[in-house]
């Protein structure tokens, strides 16, 4: 049977193009708040809530930064369970405000020593009310997106979605460079508060857009044609848990984004003594360039797969870490550019673009926000706190830069052995993907078998 482009029940052709722009804004908006904290933690929050905290301060601030993986399991267990049952774009709707109203609710929070220990507290709350919302954010954006394009396009739609992560990261990052022109005494004071209130002109942005977006046919089909699951997350893990498995620590790619540009701004400033827009710049270099070379990998896996385009990009990745490392340490600043640019642009930038498609292409609909956001969600825990662990082993070893280059590398390795035993999932249609899971009158699921794998082992004429 010849595949056709999905359409909308209204007749008014494909959303595919409407899918992706909603993605690219949702993950533009859940970026920036997450890179402005990121900033944040390591440029002023040390003195703004922990100042009592001397040479641990620091490291307190990046654990705050850390703690949002935390919650963004359970974000993705909520995320997942309401997608998977009602659909993918309430959940879209929801992630955003939420997301929005806790970034300009830490824009308004007074210091530690306006109300002392509330302030650290208050701080914590906020970030793990951030961490709920990103948990669910990108598998509800990427199911959404993969179910409404056309066969062969999957990867390279939803790469959009990680464009808007860097669009974030680069609006971020100009924010704090802006922020930087200002006297030390006003940034302290007020100026470190605008990055947070401008996430307020993206959340109305956002919801605009994913308010004229629908269902996918695959998601209401499925509903149509047999019962949805009251638990998915018990079915999923009946028929999926190995996959699960599998994205947990194939998630553990996602280190690098901390690792180098978050890391290594805070270890640049504050072991180096470098300025801070040196290295600002650079990662702003690093992810324009990335807005090229991220689509062009998404093509690239629509035609020769995920899994050699993901793995190629981890390993070029944690290998040109340890060139980045070496030339921050060195303060060579033409060494800390092309470090920026080949691990970000390049070799990160080849993983970014398709795990979101790669993760979601294992599941079956049914269950496909739920696996993606669970396994998602608890691999990038390392994530989040991967700058307090290499904090940790700086300071043990005396400011030294290879614990940050070590710690990228084997998250890349890991990475790449879960994606290696991985199905490869670029040819397989939309309808055969993961187990088809069929939930009967009574609540009990089946599995046939209908994998990845099975669609294409198709038998020869000659055999």
């Amino acid at each position: 049977m010849a595949t056709t482009t999905p359409k909308s029940k209204n007749g008014k052709g494909s959303q595919s193009f409407r899918s992706s722009l909603a993605g690219f804004f949702g993950s533009a908006l859940e970026y920036y708040d997450m890179y402005i904290y990121a900033s944040a933690s390591a440029l002023v929050f040390s003195q703004l809530f922990f100042p009592d905290a001397e040479t641990t301060g620091l490291l307190l601030s990046l654990g705050t930064y850390g703690v949002a993986y935390l919650a963004r399991p359970l974000g993705g267990f909520l995320a997942g369970h309401v997608g998977d049952v009602f659909g993918r774009r309430n959940v879209m709707l929801a992630t955003l405000l939420v997301m929005g109203l806790a970034t300009f609710a830490i824009g308004c929070l007074p210091s530690y020593n306006s109300i002392g220990i509330w302030a650290p507290i208050i701080l914590v709350l906020l970030r793990l009310v951030q961490g709920l919302s990103v948990g669910g954010e990108l598998a509800g954006a990427t199911s959404l997106t993969m179910e409404h394009a056309p066969e062969g396009r999957r990867g390279f739609l939803t790469s959009w979605l990680i464009q808007g992560i860097w669009a974030g990261y680069i609006i971020a990052t100009l924010a704090f460079l802006a922020i930087q022109t200002l006297p030390q005494e006003t940034i302290m004071d007020w100026g470190w508060r605008i990055p947070f209130w401008g996430s307020a002109l993206i959340v109305i942005l956002g919801l605009y857009i994913r308010t004229q977006i629908q269902e996918p046919e695959v998601f209401e089909d499925s509903k149509a044609e047999a019962r949805q699951a009251a638990t998915p997350i018990s079915v999923l893990f009946k028929h999926q848990k190995a996959d699960v498995v599998r994205v947990i620590f194939a998630s553990f790619l996602l280190v690098i984004s901390t690792t180098v540009p978050v890391y290594g701004l805070t270890y640049g400033v504050n072991v180096v003594g470098m300025d801070a827009s040196t290295i600002l710049w650079s990662t702003i270099l690093a992810y324009a360039v990335a807005l090229a070379t991220q689509p062009a990998f998404g093509i690239l896996s629509d035609k020769i797969g995920r899994k050699p385009v993901m793995i190629a990009g981890n390993l070029v990745g944690g290998a040109s870490a340890w060139y980045f490392f070496w030339s921050l340490y060195n303060a060579d600043v033409t060494g800390i550019m092309i470090g920026m640019v080949v691990t970000i642009s390049v070799g990160f930038a080849a993983v970014h673009a398709n795990y979101a498609v790669f993760f979601a292409e294992m599941f079956d609909v049914k269950v496909r926000m739920s696996g993606m956001a669970i396994g998602l969600q608890l691999g990038i825990i390392v994530t989040g706190f991967s700058p307090m662990i290499i904090q940790a082993l700086t300071q043990r070893y005396d400011g030294a830069w290879w614990p940050a280059a070590l710690v990228t590398t084997i998250a890349c390795v890991i990475s790449s052995v879960a994606i290696a035993t991985g199905r490869e999932t670029h040819k397989v249609p939309l309808a055969q993907l993961g187990k088809k899971i069929v939930i009967d009158e009574s609540g009990d699921s089946s599995a046939a078998d209908q994998s990845p794998a099975a669609a294409e082992m198709v038998p020869s004429p000659t055999a």
